[in-house]
């Protein structure tokens, strides 16, 4: 797969799975880019600073998105935390 084919995939898994997991928790996710199969996410609202944003970007949404989409190669934060 392709950054693009990649970038595809992922938009459709983060609105139909992880957007609504994260809207529960007053949070979400918005994809940055995807460049040489990484990822690139932003968290953002309740999310942004959360003691757990580390947790939920590697054991959440990075399991997730290598599970469903084999182009996934990591997932990265580009949330500004601070």
């Amino acid at each position: 797969m392709n950054d693009a084919e990649i970038l595809e995939a992922v938009e459709k898994v983060m609105s139909a799975e992880v957007s609504p997991a994260l809207a529960a928790h007053g949070g979400g996710a918005k994809i940055v880019t995807v460049k040489d199969g990484k990822v690139y996410v932003e968290l953002q609202g309740g999310c942004r600073g959360c003691m757990g944003a580390r947790m939920t970007m590697k054991n959440g949404i990075e399991r997730l998105l290598k599970e469903k989409i084999p182009g996934v190669l990591e997932v990265i934060d580009a949330t500004n935390h601070g």
